[in-house]
């Protein structure tokens, strides 16, 4: 074997130094990172509580609540909706449209 053969590379300074650091890698990075998107969570301080906004704070319509659940607006669809909306109030939104 010649002595100018490889060294492995577990042997390399290099190697061991970026195991040992535990900074990420700015390409490796996800994009924006610290911004809260679908796959970053969003930390809050203790007791501080979220602010969850839903479909049922505000009116509907029983011809929009027969579509939003995949109903034709027919004369017949329109009426069961809006007894299934005077029944359940603001439940109804929420199973459909959570």
């Amino acid at each position: 074997m010649s002595s100018d053969a490889i060294e492995p590379i577990e042997e390399d300074p290099n190697t061991a130094e970026a195991v040992d650091d535990e900074a990420p890698v700015a390409a490796l990075a996800p994009p924006g990172r610290g911004t809260p998107d679908s796959t970053t969570p969003v930390f809050r301080e203790p007791g501080e509580e979220p602010v969850y906004r839903t479909g049922a704070e505000q009116q509907w319509d029983p011809e929009d609540y027969a579509v939003a659940k995949g109903w034709d607006p027919t004369p017949e669809n329109v009426e069961r909706a809006r007894k299934e909306l005077a029944e359940w109030g603001p439940a109804a939104i929420e199973k459909t449209v959570p």
